[in-house]
């Protein structure tokens, strides 16, 4: 499993009822997160170091370096998530956006449910 760090969570002036939420995940080699969702996140993300596998609902699994980026739509199922090296770290930063009243009520659980056969 990787590990996930709340970097940051501001509630939006401009977008009244919304928070922002920044989340560094640092996966170890050939570390993977199980099949999840983000709830009712909009969520945008970045490689910052190494290549990580992803698979997002029915499309293909796309392999993804340093520098590059996805957007998940809400409800997005994220069915693979892997660092794709089995001896270098890869690290992502994801930012969401979702209702404050849901963040301030669930926290962490307002932004990631682990598909129920993988808990």
């Amino acid at each position: 499993m990787p590990d996930i760090t709340v970097a940051y969570n501001y509630k939006l002036s401009n977008c009244p009822g919304k928070t922002i939420v920044g989340v560094q995940v640092s996966f170890p080699p050939h570390g993977a997160t199980p099949p999840h969702r983000h709830g009712s996140c909009a969520v945008s993300a970045y490689v910052i170091s190494g290549t990580v596998q992803n698979k997002m609902n029915n499309d293909p699994m796309k392999i993804i370096g340093a520098g590059g980026t996805w957007y998940e739509a809400p409800g997005c199922h994220h069915r693979i998530s892997n660092n794709a090296s089995e001896t270098e770290p890869a690290v992502v930063f994801a930012s969401m956006i979702l209702d404050t009243a849901e963040f301030e009520r669930d926290g962490m659980a307002a932004i990631i449910q682990i598909d129920e056969e993988y808990r």
